[in-house]
């Protein structure tokens, strides 16, 4: 656990430098799925850094693109690239573009567009059924992006061809751009609308290590339909200035803000 917790203070110190490096970026909706990204690439998702396209690899698409800081800090520390190549986000040349993409070891989706991930997840998931391939798929959702109607295409295909092998994960950090989702859409209720599609649905503590380990152990074990973890989590998460703040959702620290959030991280 503590070598956990001690990943995601290294991983939100990457997103903050990275974004802080580039002067552009997408803090917020980075740190609010630390805690998420840090339980399924050092405890659950079954990946070889040495061998990027493994066949037998479990899937990790991310839907919510824009945030990718959290996923390419994820991936170095799991050993896909070196630690350099985070100086080059959003370089034109680099290999970490501004919303993730194939071209950078260990990204399974290129995204850009919201509302998309979860669709190619239905497919990727169906593939291994096809295929008789035990690997899971995981999606990770932003909850704006699930105002969107393709989400819930998606939900309700992946219910009739029963995914099994198919888990969502909502980032539940209730901000959606520069507002409050409810201001934007009220997506409530959101729990039920997931149960009403036909799918397993875990509520916890996007920021909970222990509830995130027993949670996803708990969706492994559905064996007749696809699950949706909704983490609540705060966006933002683990700088005070940056927490629930709507201007950090594109907004990147300039260098007084990188040292005090820096500070923050460090004394936890």
């Amino acid at each position: 656990m503590e070598e956990l917790i001690k990943k995601t203070r290294e991983i939100r110190r990457h997103i903050l430098n990275m974004t802080a490096e580039a002067n552009s970026g997408h803090p917020g909706g980075s740190l609010s799925s630390v805690e998420i990204l840090t339980v399924l690439y050092f405890r659950l998702l079954n990946i070889k850094p040495d061998d990027p396209q493994w066949a037998d690899r479990d899937r990790f698409i991310l839907s919510k693109s824009h945030a990718c800081p959290v996923l390419y800090a994820a991936l170095c520390e799991a050993g896909f690239f070196h630690k350099n190549e985070l100086k080059s986000f959003r370089s034109i040349n680099g290999i970490l573009q501004g919303h993730a993409h194939i071209k950078t070891p260990g990204v399974d989706m290129s995204g850009g567009s919201l509302g998309q991930g979860l669709s190619f997840g239905v497919g990727v998931a169906l593939s291994a059924k096809l295929d008789n391939k035990k690997y899971y798929t995981y999606v990770l959702l932003g909850d704006g992006e699930c105002d969107e109607g393709q989400i819930w295409e998606a939900a309700m295909s992946a219910s009739h061809y029963n995914l099994n092998n198919l888990i969502a994960i909502v980032d539940r950090n209730r901000i959606q751009n520069d507002r409050w989702t409810h201001q934007v859409m009220d997506i409530e209720p959101f729990k039920d609308k997931w149960l009403s599609f036909g799918w397993d649905v875990i509520e916890l503590d996007g920021h909970n290590i222990t509830e995130l380990i027993n949670g996803f152990n708990k969706a492994l074990d559905s064996t007749e339909k696809p699950t949706v973890v909704i983490a609540n989590t705060i966006k933002g998460k683990g700088v005070s200035f940056m927490e629930n703040n709507p201007d950090f959702h594109g907004k990147a620290p300039n260098q007084e803000q990188l040292i005090n959030a820096l500070s923050e991280i460090d004394n936890s």
